[in-house]
C-alpha cells in the first residue's frame, strides 16, 4: 500500500530558511528524507539543518542564489556528494515586491522572473539527469493564485507564478516516461513571520475576509501537501496544481 514514509530519499528545498520552506524542509525530515536546504545566505538556514539532524536524519545547508545557473549547477554537485542524487527537488524560492507597471524597469522584471520561474528550471535542469538514470523522482513548484487570477501591480510576480503552472505541465509531459512526477502546490494567505524592516502588509481580518475557512494557513499545512506529492501514495499525480487557501480560489 502507498504510504507517506520518505526513507532512503535526498530532498533539496530552495528558499528554506524560514517560514514555508523551513516547514516543507522539517516535514520531509519527519516523514523520513535527508534533506538540503538552500537560501542565499546561510542565516537561519544552519538552524534549520541543525533541526533536521536533530531527528536522525542527514542535512546539509548550502548558501546559493538558484537565480544564477552556475551556483544552481555547484549546489546541486555538493547535494550529490555529500548526501546523493535529489529523489525530491522542492522549488520554493519566491519573492513578490509590489510595483506599478509605470515604475517596473525592464531589469526589475528581469530579475523577478530570473528569481521566481527561471530558478525552477535551472533547479529542475540540474537535478533531473540523475532522476532520469534511477527512473524515479518528484518535483514540487511553489508558486500563487494570482498565476491564475491576476493582481495589480504585479506583472512580474503574476507572470513568473503563471509560468511556473506551465512549466509544470511541460515538464510533467516530457518526464512521465521516466517515472517522475512534477506538480505545483498554490499557497492561500498563510501566516508566516517577516523581518523587522519589511513593508506592512495588510490585516488579518481583511485577508480572511475571502476565505470560506474564516482563517489564515499555516506553513505547516503548505508542507503536508508536499510530503503528499512527495511519498509514494502520489505516484499516480502529475501536472496538476494543488490549491492550500482554505477555499478562497476554487476552479
Amino acid at each position: 500500500m502507498p504510504t507517506f514514509w520518505l526513507d532512503g530519499h535526498v530532498a533539496l528545498v530552495t528558499g528554506a530558511s524560514r517560514n514555508i520552506g523551513r516547514a516543507i524542509a522539517v516535514a520531509l525530515a519527519e516523514h523520513g528524507a535527508d534533506v538540503a536546504v538552500c537560501a542565499r545566505d546561510l542565516g537561519h538556514l544552519q538552524a534549520v539543518a541543525d533541526e533536521i539532524r536533530g531527528m536522525g536524519r542527514r542535512a546539509l545547508a548550502v548558501a546559493a542564489d538558484v537565480s544564477d545557473p552556475a551556483q544552481v549547477v555547484a549546489m546541486v554537485g555538493q547535494v550529490e556528494e555529500q548526501l546523493g542524487p535529489v529523489d525530491i527537488l522542492v522549488n520554493n524560492v519566491g519573492v513578490r515586491p509590489k510595483q506599478s507597471v509605470l515604475e517596473m524597469s525592464f531589469d526589475d522584471w528581469d530579475r523577478i522572473i530570473r528569481v521566481n520561474l527561471s530558478s525552477a528550471f535551472y533547479c529542475a535542469k540540474a537535478v533531473v539527469p540523475r532522476m532520469v538514470e534511477k527512473r524515479t523522482g518528484r518535483i514540487i513548484n511553489i508558486s500563487g493564485r494570482s498565476g491564475f487570477s491576476g493582481q495589480a501591480d504585479r506583472a512580474h510576480v503574476v507572470a513568473s507564478k503563471a509560468g511556473m503552472h506551465g512549466l509544470t505541465k511541460a515538464l510533467a509531459h516530457e518526464l512521465a516516461a521516466y517515472g517522475i512526477t512534477v506538480n505545483t502546490v498554490s499557497p492561500g494567505h498563510i501566516e508566516t513571520t517577516r523581518p523587522a524592516d519589511s513593508p506592512p502588509i495588510a490585516d488579518a481580518a481583511q485577508l480572511v475576509k475571502g476565505v470560506p475557512l474564516g482563517r489564515l494557513g499555516l506553513p505547516q499545512e503548505i508542507a503536508a501537501a508536499c510530503v503528499y506529492l512527495a511519498s509514494p501514495a502520489a505516484a499516480y499525480v502529475t501536472g496538476q496544481v494543488l490549491h492550500v487557501n482554505g477555499g478562497a480560489f476554487m476552479i
